[in-house]
């Protein structure tokens, strides 16, 4: 049995509070996003189990729950009113609950933490930032759908997903939620537009495949931040969105340049293979190196320091391949694009191997390899 020392802390909503974002009871929100903090939903406080309390008047980045569930003692405030509080087990929670239903400037001995100074390290979204803190007004979610939607996203991804289609995939993410569409369905059904591109281009069927593509591509955005926001998020779900995101772009360039012939431009077939194999041969390694990065110095290559941070934007990923490629296709020309997806490919492995013998460097001489963003 899990000793009260052990346990993981509860998770306690106070007041309550009619919005609904993301087509979500605030209190059925709230208590969703509990777990992926390592918090423990429950209608009331338990003697010896330490409490987090959330004020339901409010709406805040997720992040702010891993960071008070690792603070007892500790309560966020903004406009000098309690947010959220973590009463240790032998603590008194009255006067912070007072506080939150009542309104009142939180006069307690809890350590306050302002929510419009502090600044937290979002390691698995590669960002530091200030997470949000704002009332949730019931006659209009939106601005917090929003904010919780700017939240989940990566802050260092490639060109496409950070400035392209965010706002498109914003309207997509809320209306999803009302809808019930689930973030493993919407995974599906990008896995099966996937698909669909792979064999348009295999076809020579470009424009059309790209159109599929560029659909499964912001589905692919839509899914994770939907999972963040509702709390949804899963092992399985993040092996499934992951898992296709990792294999299918080795077959989308060889089914282009398969393609080729169809469409009335094909490559030598020597030719071809040498292309293909440096696409893909460049992409594995390239993946093995962040592998090899991420192992020997516990953070993603790209968040090492800004100009690693501002190559990912353009590096030789499916998003921005496919800039090439749908660029080349406008003029005519599908060869040349693949063309340039290799060179390009084999131009993104020697700057990250080059990366990665410098952290290597750094290290032996004894210097620190740390993140820009800590």
């Amino acid at each position: 049995m899990t000793s009260a020392l052990t346990a993981k802390p509860l998770f306690v909503t106070v007041g309550d509070n009619p919005a609904r974002a993301f087509g979500m009871a605030a209190t059925d929100r709230a208590n969703a996003l509990a777990p992926k903090a390592s918090l423990e939903p429950a209608s009331e406080a338990a003697p010896g189990r330490s409490t987090v309390y959330a004020n339901l008047d409010w709406t805040w980045d997720p992040e702010w729950l891993n960071a008070l569930a690792q603070s007892p003692g500790a309560i966020l405030i903004r406009e000098g009113q309690a947010v959220l509080a973590h009463v240790p087990a032998d603590g008194d929670p009255a006067t912070a609950v007072s506080a939150m239903l009542s309104g009142a400037a939180y006069q307690g001995a809890l350590e306050q933490i302002d929510a419009d100074n502090a600044e937290l390290s979002y390691g698995a979204l590669r960002k530091r930032g200030r997470p949000f803190v704002m009332r949730l007004d019931p006659a209009d979610p939106e601005p917090a759908e929003r904010a919780a939607y700017d939240a989940s996203y990566k802050g260092v991804t490639d060109v496409l997903t950070l400035y392209l289609w965010r706002g498109l995939a914003f309207h997509l993410t809320p209306w999803a939620a009302q809808a019930g569409i689930t973030p493993n369905m919407v995974t599906a059904i990008g896995a099966a537009l996937c698909v669909a591109a792979f064999f348009l281009f295999l076809g020579g069927w470009y424009w059309t495949g790209v159109l599929a593509g560029f659909a499964f591509m912001v589905l692919d955005t839509v899914d994770g931040k939907l999972a963040r926001c509702t709390g949804q998020s899963s092992k399985w779900g993040n092996i499934f969105d992951h898992g296709i995101d990792l294999v299918h772009p080795p077959f989308w360039w060889w089914a282009w340049a398969e393609g080729l012939a169809v469409y009335g431009r094909p490559l030598e077939r020597v030719y071809e293979l040498l292309i293909v194999g440096a696409i893909v041969l460049g992409y594995v390694a390239q993946r093995v190196i962040e592998g090899i990065f991420m192992r020997r110095y516990g953070m993603h290559i790209h968040v090492w320091q800004r100009i690693d941070s501002r190559f990912r934007l353009i590096t030789a990923r499916r998003n921005p391949n496919m800039v090439i490629l749908v660029f080349c296709l406008a003029l005519g020309r599908p060869d040349m694009g693949i063309e340039l997806v290799a060179l390009w490919t084999i131009l993104s492995l020697i700057f990250h191997a080059v990366r990665l013998a410098q952290a290597n460097a750094r290290r032996d001489r004894g210097q620190p390899v740390t993140s820009w963003l800590e």
